[in-house]
């Protein structure tokens, strides 16, 4: 992007206040249009470019503020490029925040990005009044103290944050009266009243749980009978149950007759912060890792007896150094003594502390980067709660237990690794440089793992390599939180681009990566071979989808390789560890599914916005897919009247679509498409309405006399076409549009045009059919099924006799619209928005824009950068240690992250599980997920034979879908496969070849061990001689 192109930009950005939801579209389903819009006119300073600040302005930047300024006039070192992933060897010696300012501006148009000019932040505080947040890393606890006090007294918020090796910590202070809209992010709960009584007890409707907490608060609509209940006014709840809530006193407001609907309000929470200079003695700790309780206050102290010793030395204290630690150690206990709570030290903690002040790891700042960056937009937008007002976390298992650590092992040695050299010394530096990892996606978490891995070193070294595999394409959206992708790129490949980006953040690793664009699945086991696994030291997952995480999570059980996993939802984030031989793998643990609607409420009675939005996305395939794949099935698949089409059992319907499509219902002109989509509306906001009414009047009572329209079911209301309406007349203009793009039909979208086509239409009258028969109820049978089989063949016969020959149609195909929600040109988003919103008019549901209906049709993952860069800091501490190759279970971590409550889960990884059975040597331990007998391809005898010698009688062998062999079959039957080598067998049964690139084949059995008792064992191995 030229820089006139990105002034132009930023000055459309600055004058509309508009957010572009194309690229913000992720973050806003995080952020919402609110909060955005406040950080849009919020300047943000940011202090300290080594690799924390870095991470922290490039956070702020993707999310968007109206200003980012930075500040750091020292000189760039050597040792600053551990983590600093935006400066080049070439800019050693030169400012800091003047060579840093350029490449951030470059991650956002929006986001412009200077240099604050000054020698010294705290000759003139005022410069700080023109920024709502100010935040400092690499500074001075003396300089920390007069610039908090002048920002607490001034009104400007304050966050503090600072690493050292694999210790980091992080303050808040955004003043007095501080208020959170928000303070979780969740959406707010609604359900439907059954019943309200006299007490003020409300119960919800079919024993749905409400989900509510005592101190919520709720508004009320469409209660009958206790209509002063619908005046919107909050009121504050208490639980007394699972599916009751009570409201307090109800006396004056009348007899609760029938219906309602509740929802649940966010009520600004208020919080008071105090100054550093008060809570640097009395410090108000939040808990990181329940773990460590002990630790907050040790890390307390600790950190200033590091500012302590700085301040007197002029810098900090020496890697592993006997002597500062000493001194570190003894400053430490005496500034404990003066804490209001003073806490008890640990001496190793505190002399580790020091070993590593001068430690600069890129997944700490990864870490400490996206919280601290998840504060300051907390502090301008009033979205979710604030850290108040310390956390302290360590990743102190993390260090290596292979390699030595010692004064010289860690001292600097003039290279880009020394802030990593300074915690973990320099020969496990080799052994990171040597290891051959394979990353699975080059999305949000890919692009931050690999500037992780390029920092770190990872695969640096003369033996190591880089797998990188991604099959997708940026998109714009893709800009927000996948950093290592630049306008510039849309349409590229991601494993490309990103494996480019971090070469030239790290040009160590020129050459050591190698980028594919394979999907990983069964598919594509000819590439990713068995060498290819066998080569591997471990798997990272950076996907999006739980089918892919799965499959590569059995591939690396079938190869014993260790995998690490993680995964975003907005604020949250979850990392998993799992180790052969050790752990639980990902699939061993499932998500519940998918929430689902029942038919007949999408189908008739719809009451909450995503049942219209269900309907209407079910519409958009009923109408531009499904005809279009059925006619080229027609058109291409020979005798398919005759074959395929008997066999589906949908006969009628298909014939009808076949005819409609290709006869009655082919549009020649533009117009026609027009017109179909007047009647489309017609059909189904009209017609059906009137049909469903018909046949379940308004005053209709169930069969116990309950009135038929109440509870979950809204009764409906016909609509009349209105153009001026523009929810009926988008719904025109995106069905014409959709169904020309069928047809390969020019559209012609002005509007004066399309009124005057519908101006000349002529709607038939719409009379109800006394013959429709409707389910009211999912539990009771559909009225309508078997209708199928009683089809008048005579009348299919004629509809088939009246299509056109595919012959006689040449090369005509119809163009199936393939759903895509990120392009807001194709009418796809737009169709469904329209469709599902005039469907909630009928209902009386409240409608939904665009935007929320995009999120809810498209099945977006909402996103932010913050939690991204977190999560993967969070992976890397875990690789650290897999590298490492610690094999006890308890020094793993395997993580879960809210950002927005904030909350911090760790837990030890969850051990496979082990299995016994007899053998003839005694009992014989093995385990289920990771265990599995090896064999060479023998003939089946000596196979049988070999089980035998291991006390383990079969009685089934399968591969596949294949049953090889059962000790119930008759001799005649077993007789000839004894001699057969295994790979034989089930070439013979399964009558297909083996294929070329496998080198071996997976056998299941079932057998009896010494004690006769069916027992569990592992699956068996075959290596084929290839």
């Amino acid at each position: 992007m030229d820089v006139d192109e990105l002034k132009s930009i930023q000055t459309q950005a600055a004058g509309n206040g508009e957010i572009d939801e194309s690229l913000y579209s992720r973050q806003l389903y995080v952020l919402g249009h609110e909060a955005m819009k406040r950080m849009g006119s919020s300047h943000v300073l940011v202090c300290g470019m080594r690799g924390l600040g870095v991470e922290i302005a490039k956070n702020i930047a993707l999310a968007g503020v109206k200003s980012l300024t930075l500040y750091d006039p020292k000189p760039a070192r050597i040792e600053d490029l551990s983590s600093q992933f935006f400066l080049h060897p070439e800019d050693v010696g030169k400012p800091r925040a003047q060579v840093t300012a350029p490449r951030v501006s470059e991650l956002n148009p929006y986001t412009p990005t200077g240099v604050h000019e000054a020698e010294n932040l705290t000759a003139d505080l005022s410069q700080l009044k023109k920024y709502q947040v100010v935040v400092l890393t690499d500074t001075p606890l003396e300089e920390q103290k007069t610039i908090a006090e002048f920002c607490h007294e001034n009104g400007i918020y304050v966050v503090i944050t600072d690493t050292f090796g694999l210790f980091g910590y992080i303050f808040t202070d955004f003043g007095k009266n501080f208020a959170v809209g928000d303070p979780t992010g969740e959406n707010p709960l609604s359900g439907i009243v059954a019943g309200i009584d006299n007490e003020g007890m409300v119960s919800a409707l079919d024993e749905t749980r409400h989900g509510l907490e005592d101190g919520d608060y709720v508004t009320f609509s469409e209660v009958e009978g206790m209509e002063k209940l619908n005046d919107g006014t909050p009121r504050k709840i208490k639980v007394t149950g699972p599916y009751t809530f009570s409201i307090g006193d109800v006396s004056g407001l009348g007899e609760y007759k029938r219906g309602g609907l509740y929802t649940q309000v966010k009520m600004p929470k208020i919080l008071d912060f105090e100054p550093l200079s008060v809570q640097l003695k009395k410090p108000d700790l939040m808990m990181s890792d329940f773990a460590k309780f002990d630790r907050p206050g040790q890390l307390h102290a600790g950190v200033q007896a590091l500012h302590a010793f700085a301040e007197k030395h002029g810098h900090l204290p020496r890697p592993h150094s006997e002597q500062d630690a000493t001194e570190v150690l003894q400053s430490a206990k005496e500034i404990a003594g003066t804490l209001e709570e003073k806490p008890e030290l640990d001496e190793k903690i505190i002399k580790e502390l020091s070993y590593q002040a001068r430690g600069d790891l890129c997944p700490m700042a990864a870490f400490f980067g996206g919280l601290a960056a998840q504060e300051v937009l907390k502090s301008v937008s009033g979205k979710f709660h604030p850290i108040k007002q310390w956390m302290y976390f360590d990743s102190l298992e993390s260090l290596p237990t292979s390699t030595p650590r010692s004064e010289e092992e860690c001292k600097p040695i003039g290279s880009r690794y020394d802030g990593q050299i300074a915690v973990f010394g320099k020969s496990y530096q080799e052994k990171l440089g040597n290891v051959r990892q394979f990353l699975v996606g080059a999305g949000a978490i890919g692009c931050e793992m690999l500037k992780n891995w390029a920092m770190i070193g990872l695969a640096a070294g003369p033996k190591g390599r880089l797998t990188v595999t991604d099959m997708d394409q940026i998109e714009r959206s893709n800009l927000n939180r996948q950093f290592l992708f630049r306008p510039k790129d849309v349409g590229k490949l991601k494993s490309e681009c990103a494996a480019e980006a971090v070469q030239a953040m790290n040009p160590d690793l020129k050459g050591k990566i190698n980028m594919l664009k394979d999907r990983v699945g069964q598919d594509t086991e000819h590439v990713f071979n068995e060498e290819f696994w066998e080569d591997l030291d471990g798997v990272t997952n950076a996907l999006d989808n739980v089918d892919a995480r799965t499959y590569v999570d059995r591939r690396c059980v079938f190869f014993h390789k260790p995998l690490l996993d993680s995964g975003t939802l907005g604020t949250k984030g979850n990392t998993q560890v799992v180790l052969p031989r050790q752990t639980e793998s990902y699939s061993s643990s499932q998500d519940p599914p998918e929430q689902s609607f029942p038919m007949c409420t999408l189908r008739s009675f719809p009451n909450r916005i995503e049942h219209t939005i269900a309907w209407a996305k079910d519409l958009f395939h009923t109408y531009f897919v499904g005809p279009a794949e059925v006619v080229n099935m027609y058109l291409t698949q020979k005798d398919y009247l005759s074959s395929a089409l008997k066999q589906s059992g949908s006969e009628k319907q298909t014939l009808e679509t076949l005819r409609d499509s290709l006869q009655t219902g082919k549009p020649q002109s533009f117009d026609d498409c027009v017109e179909w989509a007047r009647m489309q509306f017609e059909k189904q906001y009209n017609n059906a309405i009137q049909q469903l009414l018909y046949n379940f009047p308004k005053d209709s009572k169930t069969s116990s006399g309950q009135p038929f329209w109440s509870g979950p079911k809204r009764a409906p209301d016909p609509l009349k076409f209105d153009p001026e309406s523009d929810t009926h007349f988008t719904f025109v203009i995106a069905a014409a549009n959709l169904h020309a793009f069928n047809y390969h039909i020019k559209p012609k979208n002005d509007r004066n045009y399309i009124l005057s086509v519908l101006d000349r239409m002529m709607v038939p009258e719409f009379k109800p059919d006394p013959g429709v028969k409707i389910q009211a109820d999912d539990k009771e049978p559909d009225p309508n099924a078997g209708n199928g089989a009683m089809d008048d063949n005579e009348a299919l016969e004629i509809i088939a006799k009246g299509l056109p020959q595919p012959k006689t149609l040449g090369d005509f195909r119809m163009e199936p619209v393939e759903f895509e929600k990120d392009d807001d040109t194709n009418f796809h988003i737009d169709f469904i928005t329209a469709a599902s919103n005039l469907r909630a008019e009928n209902y009386k549901i409240a409608t939904a824009d665009r935007h929320k209906t995009k999120f809810i049709a498209g099945k977006i993952i909402p996103a932010i950068a913050t939690t991204t860069a977190l999560v993967t800091g969070l992976v890397v501490l875990e690789l650290y240690k897999i590298i490492d190759g610690k094999d006890d279970i308890e020094q793993y971590k395997n993580g879960f992250v809210n950002l927005a409550l904030p909350f911090f889960g760790f837990s030890e990884p969850i051990a496979s599980p082990k299995g016994k059975y007899m053998g003839p040597n005694g009992e014989v331990t093995i385990d289920k997920l990771w265990d599995r007998f090896e064999s060479e391809d023998v003939p089946l005898s000596q196979f049988l034979e070999d089980f035998k010698k291991k006390g383990l009688t079969i009685s089934m062998i399968s591969s596949g879908v294949s049953l090889l062999y059962a000790s119930f079959y008759p001799q005649s039957k077993v007789k000839d496969r004894l001699p057969m080598t295994m790979s034989e067998l089930v070439e013979h049964i399964s009558k297909k070849p083996i294929p070329e690139h496998q080198k071996n084949v997976i056998f299941e059995i079932t057998a009896e061990d010494e004690t006769e008792e069916d027992v569990e064992i592992p699956y068996v191995m075959v290596k084929l001689r290839r």
